[in-house]
């Protein structure tokens, strides 16, 4: 046998090593393409939003659901992964930090507090991972703050207050007065609705802020009686609006004057119950009942009375579309790349997961969705456990009640 040159040996060498190398190289592939698609979803599971967190949460559950029994997203299961942010922006960063860097997840689709989901996005941004907003935020769409790989599915402040303003000066009085919790989601509130009034002809008598999670409103209502608005606009959310209605019904403040917010939440019209919100004014961006006229909103009704016997709320109704949005956006990209997904999510904007037409702008990625006008139903007039609001007025989705993309930064 002649023996082996230092040529064939290499050549030997190289090739034993090429088969090693594809050998370790194809099961990380096939790993790639049948792991499960991962979403880190951080939220106040903790604190006075925790209600809403829940809510949130349960609507990932039925998104993750859903898709997993289609077989998933491009053959992959989807799997959502919860953390408590405690509603702190350090606490926010930290738990999507570690979502991303030791459980891997590609995408983000959560938080709840406006300045918590400030948080969030800076570490979404950093680390190149596409962020899907369901808090109310006017920052979270503009510039300096935003990212071609942010987006937003919640509404927002502007949008919220121009439009139940707005009616609140058409159809309940002109004279004002706000009481807003003093961070980031209700100055921009306050600010919005001061202005609304403005435009719209109104008086702004007085506003008062007040610490969040510090709901004692006694001190201040004296002065609000004696000041005598025709509406009492009040900016208090998750379990601060329970504190707030409790004690301006409690100075007999309902009979003086008409009670209203920007928003209304379902998990809290349920804890408060119809005494408490009788005759409270709000808007909401879902609810149940508009399953006796939407097809996807009956779906999803049906989904999570059978999963949780309850109807999902407003917020998870937001998390439930963030995560069908990526889903639909990975399969449009047929990748799990950020860009790519964001890319295809802009080339094709319009989607209905719960109920009924939504888009993307293509400037700021930011959602566009109808919006109902509520008011809470007193005792007796309730419709079974969870119909505790009536519908007054759909308003259908429009970009002017946003700021314009120039006004946000967009050129």
């Amino acid at each position: 046998m002649k023996s082996m040159t230092r040529r064939t040996f290499l050549a030997a060498s190289g090739a034993a090593a090429g088969v090693v190398a594809t050998q370790a190289f194809f099961p990380a592939v096939l790993r790639a393409q049948t792991d499960p698609i991962r979403i880190g979803c951080p939220l106040p599971l903790t604190g006075p939003f925790a209600a809403l967190a829940a809510d949130m949460q349960r609507g990932a559950q039925l998104a993750q659901d859903e898709l997993n029994a289609k077989g998933g997203v491009m053959g992959r299961k989807v799997e959502v992964l919860f953390r408590d942010d405690q509603l702190k922006p350090a606490v926010g960063a930290q738990r999507t930090k570690e979502l991303i860097e030791n459980e891997k997840v590609q995408f983000i689709v959560g938080g709840l507090a406006a300045h918590v989901q400030m948080a969030i996005n800076e570490q979404t941004k950093k680390s190149k991972v596409l962020f899907i907003s369901t808090s109310q935020s006017d920052e979270i769409s503009a510039k300096p703050d935003t990212s071609p790989i942010t987006f937003h599915e919640a509404l927002n402040p502007t949008i919220t207050s121009r439009v139940m303003g707005k009616w609140t000066c058409d159809n309940l009085g002109k004279k004002w007065w706000i009481i807003y919790a003093d961070y980031a989601w209700g100055k921009q509130n306050n600010q919005v609705l001061t202005d609304t009034l403005k435009a719209n002809g109104g008086t702004l008598l007085g506003s008062t802020p007040y610490p969040l999670g510090s709901a004692e409103f006694s001190a201040h209502l004296p002065k609000i009686q004696a000041a005598k608005p025709d509406v009492l606009m009040s900016v208090t959310p998750g379990a601060d609006n329970i504190a707030f209605l409790k004690q301006a019904r409690s100075f007999g403040m309902d009979k003086q004057m008409k009670l209203a917010q920007p928003l209304l939440w379902i998990a809290y019209l349920k804890e408060g119950g119809p005494e408490l919100y009788q005759d409270v004014h709000g808007a909401l961006n879902w609810y149940w009942e508009l399953q006796e006229s939407i097809p996807t909103a009956k779906k999803f009704v049906e989904a999570s009375m059978k999963k949780f016997n309850m109807p999902p709320g407003d917020y998870g109704a937001y998390s439930y579309s963030g995560v069908m949005e990526v889903a639909r956006g990975v399969d449009l990209a047929k990748s799990t790349d950020s860009e790519a997904v964001a890319n295809a999510l802009r080339k094709s904007p319009t989607y209905d997961h719960f109920k009924g037409k939504q888009w993307w702008r293509a400037c700021d990625n930011k959602s566009f969705q109808d919006m109902w006008i509520m008011k809470g139903r007193g005792p007796g007039k309730t419709k079974g456990e969870w119909g505790l609001a009536d519908i007054i007025a759909r308003v259908p989705a429009d970009e002017k009640y946003d700021r314009t993309c120039a006004e946000k930064g967009f050129a």
